[in-house]
């Protein structure tokens, strides 16, 4: 277990000196390799029924969506877990991930390589917000629920539901081409450090409130 441990934090580092290579080369005014050999993908996709699939998709990642609906399983949290911490974590979660993506493209200021106001997508491009918050939204949404699931099966089945819901988000803005491939990485890397963040500090407060 320690040995697994291990591997996944110096595989967690590697990931992250990675993006911080594609940070300096954007900065550098250059496009990363890997958006280099990734770009033929989203021009043979462009207007297939693949492309309007993920059109439609996309929009579950849109602060139009997510807000009303991260407010929703805010009170169902609190309800389940009859305390008002899980759901005011939860949507707080989201709201102040969405404002430090906002800090991060304003820092790293990479524009998008096509501008589609009918996805949200506008503005800069480096990480992509939807495959941020999307992690932190539905990540954290199958982390609470699972907490309140005896069966494994079905605790199994939330985390991969909601899993492949936020991956297909990311890379949807990617395959849509308003985001680089590495916009799409990095949204997932930055969602899934914040997502966490917010596990570790609840589970941290529940150890102070109720101390075994």
């Amino acid at each position: 277990m320690a040995q697994r441990k291990i591997i996944s934090v110096i595989f967690f580092i590697m990931v992250l000196m990675m993006i911080g290579v594609w940070i300096m080369d954007i900065f550098h005014g250059k496009v990363p390799y890997i958006d280099q050999m990734s770009r033929e993908l989203v021009h043979r996709l462009a207007h297939t029924e693949i492309y309007y699939f993920f059109l439609s998709v996309t929009n579950l990642g849109s602060k139009e969506f997510v807000y009303p609906f991260a407010g929703i399983m805010a009170i169902v949290l609190i309800v389940i877990y009859r305390d008002w911490l899980p759901g005011i974590l939860y949507f707080t979660a989201i709201c102040v991930t969405h404002e430090l993506n906002g800090v991060f493209k304003l820092f790293i200021h990479r524009e998008r390589p096509t501008i589609l106001v009918a996805a949200n997508a506008v503005g800069e491009s480096f990480p992509s917000g939807h495959a941020m918050v999307s992690i932190v939204c539905y990540g954290l949404l199958a982390y609470f629920l699972v907490q309140k699931i005896n069966s494994k099966m079905l605790s199994f089945s939330i985390q991969v539901f909601f899993a492949f819901v936020a991956f297909l988000i990311g890379i949807s803005r990617y395959l849509i081409n308003v985001h680089y491939l590495t916009d799409v990485i990095a949204g997932f890397v930055f969602g899934y450090i914040c997502m966490i963040s917010v596990i570790y500090f609840f589970e941290y407060i529940q150890k102070k409130r109720y101390p075994s």
